[in-house]
């Protein structure tokens, strides 16, 4: 019952360096990448246009998005707050975009000061301009699983946000566990009230692994058909309006299991693990993934 082939859509150099408390130089970020770029990864979220007062670590973002070597067949997509940051990114030459809102309004109003409505209007006028433009959009849904501020998230309510989503005309969603609070019977619940109301080829899922179930997260979404997750090289990341949210699900950790498993990703494990390897010379900590940890040990 298992799919044969999954998609891992890599947010290291996104959602993975933005909480980082000291600002990676875009060369680094660059460099990062085009490794990451070698590996055989078909997706690879390269950075966000959002202002540079929000989050001064992604300041660079036209730098880093121009310079990178896009390689054929890999898509590069990048978040956008607004239309100010989507004419930024197409003026870069992005033809993937990223908009996002919550299923948390406690959480929305201090991520981006704004409720759930008021999030999916600014992301309508993105969408609609995207489309028109020919690029591709992909959807954001963060606090699916529970709010860091202590407001009831349910099952119901993420489905909700998620059909205003593919209404907007989003080609994906990507439905996000941003505190690592989600455990398996959270995904059985969820998923087939979401596989309702959207092509389950269209569904994806972006876990934290804050109390490592993570992995166990993804396995109840690969039993419902789910072929899209999100992850992060070295397991770098977190979100910086999330108090205590750490990494989420390592590239590696998700690579080896799903190897395990007998499902293809595409995706060579030994040139993540590079990439990295780069990242953690660069950032000077220690690397969350289990995998990555455990590959490093034993040389």
């Amino acid at each position: 019952m298992l799919p044969k082939k999954v998609t891992v859509v890599e947010v290291g150099a996104r959602d993975g360096l933005q909480n980082e408390k000291n600002v990676v130089a875009p060369s680094d970020k660059i460099a990062f990448i085009d490794l990451l770029s070698e590996s055989g990864l078909r997706v690879i979220e390269a950075t966000s246009f959002v202002s540079p007062k929000a989050i001064p670590q992604l300041a660079d973002a036209e730098q880093v998005y121009t310079r990178i070597r896009k390689a054929p067949g890999v898509r590069y997509p990048v978040l956008v707050p607004n239309l100010k940051g989507y004419r930024r990114a197409k003026s870069c030459g992005a033809d993937a975009v990223a908009v996002f809102t919550a299923a948390s309004e406690a959480f929305t109003k201090r991520n981006i000061n704004m409720t759930i409505e008021e999030s999916i209007a600014t992301s309508a006028d993105v969408v609609r301009q995207a489309k028109s433009d020919g690029a591709w959009v992909r959807g954001y849904i963060s606090t699916a699983f529970g709010s860091p501020f202590g407001d009831a998230v349910t099952p119901h309510m993420v489905r909700d946000v998620c059909v205003k989503l593919v209404e907007l005309g989003c080609d994906e969603i990507s439905v996000g566990d941003t505190i690592g609070v989600g455990v398996p019977t959270q995904v059985d619940e969820l998923v087939p009230l979401l596989a309702r109301e959207m092509p389950l080829e269209c569904l994806a899922f972006h876990f934290h692994d804050t109390r490592g179930t993570a992995l166990a997260n993804v396995y109840a979404a690969l039993q419902h058909g789910v072929t899209i997750f999100d992850a992060s090289a070295g397991g770098l990341g977190g979100c910086p309006y999330a108090p205590g949210a750490t990494g989420n699900v390592g590239t590696e950790d998700l690579l080896y299991m799903l190897a395990g498993m007998g499902i293809g990703t595409g995706v060579d494990l030994a040139r993540v693990r590079a990439a990295s390897r780069f990242i953690r010379g660069v950032v000077d900590h220690e690397l969350t993934s289990k995998a990555f940890q455990a590959l490093e040990a034993n040389g």
